[in-house]
């Protein structure tokens, strides 16, 4: 049986991890997690106040006279996805933790389903820091600590937007939300996320006058992967894969859409669709193959990306629902489909590597009225991150169906401060504990420090964490030995700072 404790120091943080992954924390339902956390926190002595929206602050204070403060922020919700071949309720169902060796590296990963270090860790580094200062292994002097959890991080940031000025104080703010223990964060991109609701007009089937059989087109095996972080690395995008393969199937034979669904998230790149459509029987034989010879050209620019990206085709012998879009709304969503811009859009002029802009086709969505499509995107710019929707936009209204817009989100970027102190700080700490320079980047990824920034602009801020790789996806997986070099940078870098 696996025993987190024994993978290595602190062994609190360990021993918090097992615990915070048997609770639920989705997005917009972090009451037990947070329960959790002010009861851990009453338990060591130290207070705590939620506001209006459920974000949570614990107080710390300063042994001495205090002369300054700070925040140690991390966000209390977790990305819940899973693999569809596996049973797991989110609500309920406490994550199945293993280890794995990979090129004599051991990962903490989950089976099956996201792992939720995005951001669990934060949650245990601070609660190990609690638990230390209680037993009095640790004392940061004249520096008082305010501990941030925020919720609904992972769907638009939302326990940020929602923090009051005189709910935090603080003169520098540490965000445990980054990925890469070799690097300190900086900045980040801007986001907006839309929600397309297009009206959905539908026939019966057996209105036609040939007849028809349904047929469902799955495809997935693919990595998916973080929205921001990963959109640069080639990897597919289930809706879009389907939407190229309808299309040109569209043009090449009669056919119905009867529904179409995939993808969970905005900031998750999409892994799995489902299709579920009428073709004529007579002709499924030449469709179908038609189908298979499709996918094996598309994937074509997937190869040594994409291992596991599967296509299954299944004729549904009792299938009830008949009812399909008309010719006209499916010609028009398919043409969407394959127009709508996906990806990286443009890499940042001066810094090597880094994308500037981007798109995510995220989900797909058939309702009972609608059908609903989210769009989530990406830039470093303000302005660009507009002119991206707004070239969305233009698209949608060439289509000329009935389309309900919803703004669900709308985060500012974070600018770099290449002369903060704090940064400097930072920088001295780990070349004296690692003898080597850290890392300093900016990330195509949203980040609270954006928000928070503005909210408290007095604030410094900075983001580093342990290597944590495939967030947002299955595949999520923590690299173990980087938890205690992050633990060493932190506690160090808080003694410095006090």
């Amino acid at each position: 049986m696996l025993n987190l404790k024994d993978l290595g120091q602190p062994s609190e943080f360990w021993d918090y991890f097992e615990k915070v992954s048997q609770i639920p924390r989705c997005s917009e339902h972090e009451e037990k997690i947070r329960m959790f956390i002010m009861e851990e926190a009453e338990r060591l002595g130290f207070k705590s106040k939620s506001d209006s929206v459920g974000n949570l602050v614990v107080i710390v204070p300063a042994k001495s006279k205090q002369k300054s403060r700070g925040v140690l922020q991390c966000h209390m919700d977790m990305v819940c996805e899973k693999n569809s071949s596996v049973t797991h309720d989110f609500s309920k169902d406490p994550l199945k933790l293993k280890v794995e060796e990979i090129e004599n590296d051991k990962w903490l990963t989950a089976e099956g389903t996201t792992l939720g270090a995005d951001n669990g860790v934060g949650i245990c580094y601070i609660l190990t820091l609690l638990k230390k200062i209680h037993k009095g292994e640790l004392n940061f002097d004249s520096l008082g600590l305010n501990m941030l959890f925020t919720v609904d991080e992972e769907q638009g940031l939302r326990g940020a937007f929602n923090i009051e000025k005189e709910f935090l104080d603080g003169d520098f703010l540490i965000n445990l939300d980054s990925e890469e223990d070799n690097a300190v964060t900086i900045g980040c991109a801007g986001g907006l996320v839309h929600f397309v609701e297009i009206k959905r007009n539908t026939i019966e089937v057996n209105q036609q006058n040939e007849e028809f059989i349904p047929i469902k087109i799955f495809i997935s095996g693919l990595l998916g992967g973080h929205s921001g972080v990963d959109i640069h690395l080639g990897r597919g995008n289930a809706l879009k894969i389907i939407g190229q393969l309808l299309w040109k199937l569209n043009i090449r034979y009669p056919f119905h859409i009867c529904s179409l669904d995939g993808g969970n998230r905005t900031n998750a790149i999409p892994r799995e669709v489902t299709a579920i459509l009428y073709i004529k029987k007579n002709s499924s034989s030449e469709i179908l193959s038609y189908i298979e010879t499709l996918f094996t050209k598309i994937k074509v620019i997937f190869d040594g990306i994409e291992p596991d990206l599967n296509l299954s085709i299944e004729k549904l012998e009792d299938y009830t629902n008949n009812k399909i879009l008309n010719k006209n709304i499916q010609d028009t969503l398919l043409n969407i489909m394959y127009l709508l811009p996906n990806g990286p859009l443009s890499m940042h002029p001066r810094i090597d590597g880094l994308v500037f802009s981007s798109s995510n086709f995220g989900t797909i969505t058939t309702r009972d009225n609608d059908i609903e499509i989210k769009i989530s995107q990406r830039s470093l710019s303000e302005y660009f991150k507009v002119v991206l929707w707004e070239k969305t936009k233009a698209l949608l209204d060439l289509s000329g169906l009935e389309i309900n817009i919803i703004k669900d989100s709308d985060y500012p970027g974070w600018t770099p401060n290449f002369q903060s102190k704090l940064l400097k700080k930072c920088k001295e700490t780990y070349k004296e504990i690692f003898n080597e320079d850290i890392d300093i980047k900016a990330i195509h990824a949203g980040l609270e420090c954006g928000i928070l920034k503005k909210k408290f602009p007095q604030m410094e801020m900075i983001s580093f964490g342990p290597t944590n790789e495939g967030a947002h996806s299955p595949d999520e997986r923590l690299l173990i030995k980087s938890v205690t070099k992050v633990w060493k940078l932190l506690i160090s870098l808080l003694r410095k700072l006090s």
